[in-house]
């Protein structure tokens, strides 16, 4: 699956991922594939956490965006029927962030778009890779270590 159509709308990233307002922090995923996926995030300056980081001048917390690229590389590999199929909630948990560069900050307004690449998978340990970019600004690269618990 590919281009800018909608794969997951809000509603279907609810039925995967556990995380609820304000902590589902992806919009909607528009590519996926095996061994990658794609999501948007639109920044607003509604978002919670603006009230504290740093009024008058807010950016999105870098652990936060963080969890964004998490959450997208939870829907690697995984297709609307897949999630229908499994009836019930993804564990994956972010394990580790190794190399991770907050290179310029979120603001109100940017629409990020998160990419997420498996670089190893052993089991139910994965190596993801990715970046957030908005617009032709690159926000964040990494690399981060995700597993699921029964």
């Amino acid at each position: 699956m590919s281009g800018n159509e909608v794969i997951f709308d809000s509603a279907a990233i609810m039925r995967l991922l556990p995380h609820r307002y304000p902590f589902l922090l992806i919009d909607k995923i528009i590519e996926v594939g095996d061994d990658h996926a794609v999501a948007v995030k639109n920044v607003t300056v509604n978002e919670p956490y603006f009230q504290g980081h740093f009024p008058g001048q807010p950016i999105v917390p870098g652990v936060l965006l963080a969890e964004t690229m998490v959450q997208t590389a939870a829907f690697i590999g995984r297709t609307p029927e897949s999630v229908a199929e499994e009836g019930g909630k993804q564990r994956q948990f972010f394990l580790a962030a190794v190399n991770m560069r907050l290179r310029k900050p979120a603001v109100p307004g940017d629409q990020m778009v998160i990419r997420m690449a498996v670089q190893t998978q052993m089991g139910d340990l994965r190596k993801v890779r990715g970046e957030i970019k908005a617009g032709r600004d690159t926000l964040v690269t990494g690399d981060f270590n995700i597993g699921s618990r029964e």
